[in-house]
Order: C-alpha cells, then structure tokens, then sequence
C-alpha cells in the first residue's frame, strides 16, 4: 500500500455540454479549474480538448495548438502540475491524438486498454444514444504506446472491464510496453465494470503486482463508497467533472474543486497523506 495518495481530477471530459454543466472549455477557464482542485490537493489534471469557436464547446479537439495553449496555462496556474492527457477516440483515424501527445509531451497519457460496446439504456427501455464501439484493438494500442515510448510518457492503462485488466498484462509479456505500469479501472460506464467497491480485491489481483492503480468512479452521489474502498485498499484516487457532478450527500457541485477536497477526505479517512506533485512524480516515476 502507498502511504501517500496521488489525487488525479479529471476536468471536464469528452461527452460533458458546457451549455448545459459547468464544465470549462477554454484555457483560461481550465486554468481557473485546475487552480481549484490544485488547492485542494490535486497533483494531476486530466485534459480533453474541446473547440474554441463560439457555441462549439461540447464538440472534441484534437488541435495541437489547443493542446498546448491549455496545458500551458494550466502549468502556470499550478506549478509541478502533472498533465494527463486524454487520447481516446472512436473509429480509424487518431492521428490527431497521436499527434498531440506526440508534440505537447505529456508527463501521463491515457492508454484505452482495450474495446467496449459503449451502452446506455433509458428508464424507458431505449437506447440512451446510438449503440457505438469504442474500438481499441491491439493494432491502434500498439501505436498510442510507441508514440508514448518516444516521447517519454507514461501511458495511464485505462480498463474499463476485466478482460481489459488482464490485457495490460499480456502487453508487457509480449513486449509492447516496458516500463512504469499504472492501471485506471474505470468504473461505472453501464455497459462495463459497475461501480461495486466488492471488485476491487478481483481487480487488484488481477493487475501486474508492481503497478500504480487508481479508480474513476462515473455515477452520481453512489460512487463514493467506491473511492472510500480505493483509498482503503491503496489504490491513488481520481475524481472530478467529467466523472459526476455530485458528492456522497447528494449534493450538486459547482467547480472540480469541491470533489477534490471530497475524495481527499476519503485518503484521510483512511489514514493516508495527499502526495504534493513532487511525490506524485516520484511514486510514478516520470522524469520530468
């Protein structure tokens, strides 16, 4: 177990509306974000990229020059800030991700692990939107971890079923991965692994017994039992607007901040210390 937790907020996700949730879009407004879960013990933020033209927000980015203008204001907003940058997408062509991460260097990237009918189904017994995949062969894993490799970053394994925990393992044995492991098991996607703080022991058996594991937990005020089993179990901890607007109460939150002081409530509860950047740089190894 780690006696220190790395506290990771995810700001605002990819599929959040800004005309209809308080999630930011630009880089003054990620900054302003990333400033309060920082102040509230935050040592990594999560980015996606959204457009910047007027009433074009909701809509994803993959413009380099986007990338950078919001990672360089969040690191001025928060010095030793980790940047974890997003590179999921959908279908054959992710050359703009590839080439973010490539030109921008982020200290972590996200790593899809592995493919997932993404499914929703409404109270009304209909699909919530369209039945999509999101497609993550080998192939297309093979080449976000080369990118990674050349650049020196860290590739953060999202899972988001257990089939996709037991892949991550099979990358390092046949060699498409060597060096620090840190697994995401994403939680709570309807179509994946639920929210059920009782997976965690099958999750943490089934993960390479030298690597770093957090949780994104997605749901509304029932997630937090979850993170309160994470930090208990040592597992580092991430939360923020692109995972739930709520905190355990049911209370709605305004700004990324408020869930930062919440899940670090949970690393306290459980008699462990937030890691400052520095540490945080540390436990997981990046050099820069």
């Amino acid at each position: 177990m780690s006696d220190k937790a790395v506290i990771t907020c995810a700001l605002n996700g990819v599929l959040t509306d800004p005309r209809q949730h308080n999630v930011p879009v630009t880089p003054e407004q990620m900054a302003r974000e990333a400033k309060a879960a920082f102040d509230a013990g935050a040592s990594i933020m999560h980015i996606h990229l959204r457009q910047q033209a007027p009433n074009k927000g909701h809509l994803p980015s993959w413009e380099v020059s986007v990338s950078k203008e919001v990672q360089q204001a969040i690191r001025e907003a928060c010095p030793g800030v980790i940047i974890n940058h997003t590179s999921g997408v959908s279908g054959p062509n992710y050359s703009g991700a590839l080439d973010c991460i490539r030109e921008t260097k982020p200290e972590i990237a996200a790593c899809n692990a592995g493919s997932l009918n993404y499914l929703k189904v409404k109270a009304d017994n209909t699909w919530a939107w369209p039945p999509m995949m999101f497609d993550n062969a080998v192939e297309k894993v093979k080449d976000y971890l080369d990118v990674m490799n050349a650049v020196g970053t860290i590739p953060e394994f999202e899972c988001f079923d257990v089939g996709i925990v037991r892949c991550v393992g099979m990358y390092t044995q046949v060699g498409m991965y060597k060096g620090p492991l840190e697994y995401n098991f994403v939680m709570g996607v309807a179509s994946g692994m639920p929210s059920d703080p009782d997976l965690l022991p099958i999750l943490i058996k089934l993960k390479r017994p030298e690597a770093h594991w957090q949780v994104t937990a997605i749901g509304r005020e029932e997630i937090w039992p979850l993170h309160q089993r994470c930090a208990e179990l040592g597992g580092h901890l991430r939360t923020g607007l692109e995972d739930t607007f709520y905190l355990a109460d049911g209370t709605k939150v305004t700004s990324n901040g408020q869930l930062i002081e919440a899940v670090a409530a949970c690393a306290r509860r459980a008699g462990r210390e937030i890691a400052s950047p520095a540490e945080a740089r540390k436990i997981f190894g990046t050099n820069r």
